[in-house]
């Protein structure tokens, strides 16, 4: 599997009709939003708020045409608040997501960090995904190679990977099969999304993650 990220199996999932696009896709492929008591719009990252769930596609331009076009008030058919930082809200919410869901791999040991680590789960093939941080070393990163059939993570910054490990900042870090790992894949895959990762692990308009 390329760096760019393996996506899970998500065929048998409930499908939902993006604002956006008009596409209809599975549901981990987009973000829930709802219509708060104060008529604000809220995201709904894990799917649980009460109210009519609003569904955008889980990329950085579906949700800012949401915005700009005020597509959630002609969903909702009603006037709402739409919060000017709204797509960074999601931006945070998930990356706080995929960094909790790596805690509890790692508490349940399914997670290691540290190149010496990750080598040598990825040498006795333990490593399902091989997790490295966008701001770090190109030269350093290269000498680890995602595992054969696995998935590559690279767009969690050094120091948001460290809040999953307990550390101030992590460059490398892998995930053994089972566990929690499949849903952090999927998370990773829409956090992907809105930070507009191009497939080789870039960042797109003009900024660069790796």
């Amino acid at each position: 599997m390329g760096r760019g990220g393996q996506k899970a199996d998500r065929s048998n999932g409930p499908e939902r009709k993006c604002i956006a696009t008009g596409e209809v896709r599975p549901q981990l492929e987009l973000i829930r939003f709802v219509v708060g008591p104060d008529m604000q719009i809220v995201p709904d990252i894990l799917g649980k708020l009460p109210g009519r769930g609003i569904w955008v596609s889980a990329d950085r331009a579906a949700l800012e045409k949401a915005v700009s076009k005020r597509l959630f008030a002609r969903s909702a058919k009603q006037a709402v608040t739409v919060p000017e930082d709204l797509v960074e809200q999601v931006d945070g919410q998930l990356m706080r997501r995929v960094v909790d869901l790596i805690s509890l791999a790692r508490k349940s040991g399914h997670a290691v960090a540290g190149y010496e680590k990750v080598k040598d789960w990825l040498a006795k093939d333990y490593a399902e995904v091989l997790i490295q941080a966008s701001d770090g070393s190109g030269r350093g990163k290269s000498k680890l190679s995602t595992p054969y059939g696995g998935t590559y993570i690279g767009w969690l910054k050094a120091d948001e990977l460290g809040l999953a490990f307990g550390r101030q900042t992590v460059i490398h870090g892998a995930l053994a099969s089972g566990g929690l790992t499949l849903r952090v894949v999927e998370e990773a895959q829409r956090l992907k999304g809105v930070r507009d990762i191009g497939a080789a692990g870039a960042v797109r308009k003009g900024k660069t993650a790796r």
